[in-house]
């Protein structure tokens, strides 16, 4: 029987494969909350019935000459990857702080490169004597298995109900070529498929290229043409003149232990109103509360932050969802500025409101794409290089993610919470995650230990921050009020 053949990795997988540094592992980390309790080998017979049909998790990622290749791993053992997990918690500390202690330091363990690059990690009884208990079942994929928005796509087909991935035709012979498709934009003329491919994106970035494509040949519509253009070269342009971020002790160089923590979750309905009230949408709404949660926090430990913004990228999709099943990395990376020094929260959310209002349309997340698939195609040390242009302006990470509207079952059982963290490259010390969850909203952070070793203040700080919103929009006048 011959051997599997290997199958060529993308540019831009390859450079999120060669991302590892001491300080900063490329995982995606992700914790479930499971009511009752859940035994290990229900998790691995669904695990090897639903996620073992996806060909990413059962290869190996293999570097060479010129990149790197998936290699299925023929000594595959599930139990090398479905885990018992046992908590020790020290003296008076209570379970769920003990696997916060726990998924920091799976954090920052790497993961075997002799094997798939995804582990996952079951505590089958977190609560111990109460009854039913509950489980906690902390995952970890390598980024260059897929980013978040696929990976979301791919861990609830874990739940029950979740649908299997569609059967796959033969490749193409140029299928490589098209999973690259951004990269070839770079050095060949603009085409269709190339419109389409961008075209996913939204917003004013797709509407002028839907433009464009209806002209027959691309080139044709002069005037979108030259509007683009200028656009593209002015997002250029901007990226690589970003100034430095406002120093503050969240800042520095990396090292290599974590912290993680996450809050009560918080009602999408409730958030969904204040914005509503306050002509914000739900995105304003919560990033005025991180920005006034990190704000406050700096105050705390004696830090002025009056005048200061911090510089967060963030993920931006590049794929249509419905293809979402198919891994890989395509998405790109948005400069968003936070206004950290602005006490006043209705100040701070116009602020926040603006600055979101800046990135529509823009072409910053294409370019960023741009940037990665050059850099797969580089040896390490100037694909290190490249990529540490956005750490040294940069203090954090952001993502935020849609998830499912109703509470999902697995195995039977309630997944009662869902939180997760994605990685930060380079000397970037700061990961913040929000997730939509079961008409609830998950506030997640995890930094470095040195930089910020007490998450847990930033996040205590979140609810605070949105219930001064709340009171505020509570205060304003509503339709059909009296006069005085």
């Amino acid at each position: 029987m011959s051997a599997p053949a290997a199958q060529r990795m993308t540019r831009v997988d390859t450079a999120w494969l060669r991302m590892d540094n001491d300080a900063n592992l490329m995982m995606i980390v992700g914790v479930w909350m499971i009511e009752p309790a859940l035994a290990l080998a229900e998790l691995r017979e669904r695990v090897a019935s639903r996620l073992l049909k996806y060909d990413r998790f059962r290869q190996k990622a293999v570097e060479d000459t010129m990149g790197a290749h998936w290699l299925e791993d023929v000594d595959f053992d599930i139990a090398h990857h479905v885990v018992p997990e046992t908590l020790s918690p020290r003296p008076g500390q209570n379970p769920v702080d003990a696997l916060k202690d726990r998924v920091a330091e799976l954090t920052a363990t790497p993961l075997d490169r002799d094997r798939p690059l995804w582990q996952f990690h079951l505590i089958e009884h977190l609560d111990a004597g109460d009854g039913r208990g509950r489980s906690a079942f902390v995952m970890r994929v390598h980024h260059c298995i897929g980013d978040g928005i696929s990976l979301v796509s791919v861990m609830l087909s874990l739940t029950d109900g979740g649908k299997p991935p569609p059967e796959r035709k033969p490749a193409a012979p140029d299928e490589d070529e098209e999973a690259d498709w951004l990269m070839d934009t770079l050095v060949k003329p603009i085409t269709n498929l190339t419109i389409k491919a961008i075209g996913v994106t939204g917003g004013g970035m797709a509407k002028g290229i839907d433009l464009m494509g209806q002209q027959g040949h691309p080139l044709e519509g002069g005037a979108e043409l030259a509007k683009m253009s200028y656009q593209v070269l002015s997002d250029a342009a901007s990226m690589l003149l970003m100034p430095d971020d406002s120093p503050t002790s969240l800042k520095g160089k990396a090292t290599p232990g974590k912290k993680v923590a996450w809050g009560e979750p918080l009602s999408l309905e409730l958030v969904k109103s204040v914005g509503q009230g306050l002509g914000a949408s739900i995105n304003d709404v919560l990033l005025t509360c991180v920005a006034g949660a990190i704000g406050d926090y700096l105050r705390s430990r004696g830090e002025d932050p009056t005048g200061k913004e911090i510089r967060a990228m963030v993920p931006v999709n590049l794929r249509p969802m419905d293809q979402a099943w198919k891994l890989g990395n395509r998405f790109g990376l948005a400069p968003l500025v936070l206004p950290i020094g602005i006490a006043n929260p209705i100040a701070r959310l116009d602020a926040v409101r603006a600055r979101m209002n800046d990135l529509k349309g823009g072409y910053q997340p294409v370019l960023a794409f741009a940037m990665l698939a050059v850099a797969g195609l580089l040896i390490k040390p100037m694909q290190d290089a490249l990529l540490g242009l956005f750490s040294k302006k940069t203090t954090a990470v952001m993502t935020n993610v849609p998830g499912p509207r109703e509470a999902l079952q697995l195995c039977g059982r309630t997944l009662k919470q869902v939180m997760f963290w994605v990685p930060q490259s380079g000397d970037i010390g700061m990961g913040v995650s929000i997730l939509s969850y079961a008409g609830n909203v998950q506030f997640g952070l995890i930094t470095d230990d040195v930089l910020c070793p007490h998450p847990d203040q930033i996040v205590s700080r979140f609810q605070p921050e949105f219930d001064k919103l709340l009171y505020l929009s509570l205060m304003l006048p509503w339709e059909g009020q009296l006069a005085a």
